[in-house]
């Protein structure tokens, strides 16, 4: 018997992410990428701030577009005191995707290059404890299954190219260990 408890026990853990597992899982990748691309600043790294903020971006893409299209409209739908937290999500959205954008036409040595990193780093660490503050506590309140939402939005992810696997710690790594590669961030 006790043999039989320690296998169930062991299925539950590798059972598909909820949506919440999912989306908090995002905020953590996103996060490391922001500290890493702190280190290769510091490390005057422009090759991996570069690797790095493009990583962060596309990260972010993704993200952002399944919450709208999947997670959001699914808790609209099944909680009724949702609606002003993600407008204001929402929100917070628009402005993350200009900056992205933003940094997506930029470089490392570019003006403001590494200020704007710097506020989309803060802008999504504010957005992420509201998140999983409010709309996660919401989202759990909710008449809505967040299993399925999380397979939909795993695989909305995947056809998106957001299932790379993403090897964070090499990308600042890369540089600090064969030199800085020649390459210099200006200031």
């Amino acid at each position: 018997m006790p043999q039989a408890a320690k296998n169930s026990s062991r299925t539950t853990k590798t059972k598909n992410p909820t949506a919440l597992d999912l989306l908090k899982a995002d905020h953590a990748e996103v996060k490391k990428l922001f500290q890493q691309f702190e280190k290769s600043k510091k490390a005057e790294d422009a090759e991996g701030m570069q690797q790095i903020a493009m990583a962060a971006c596309k990260a972010l893409e993704i993200h952002a577009q399944i919450e709208e299209e999947i997670f959001y409209p699914a808790l609209r739908e099944a909680a009724e005191d949702a609606d002003d937290t993600l407008d204001e999500a929402e929100v917070e959205h628009s402005h993350v995707k200009e900056l992205v954008a933003q940094i997506q036409e930029s470089q490392p040595g570019d003006e403001l290059f590494e200020a704007r990193v710097k506020v989309l780093s803060e802008y999504v660490q504010h957005h992420v404890e509201e998140e999983e503050s409010t709309i996660f506590s919401k989202a759990r309140k909710a008449d809505v299954d967040l299993a399925e939402i999380g397979e939909q939005l795993q695989a909305r992810k995947e056809e998106l190219g957001g299932d790379e696997e993403l090897d964070i710690e090499a990308l600042a790594g890369r540089g600090q260990s064969s030199g800085r590669n020649g390459q210099r961030a200006t200031r």
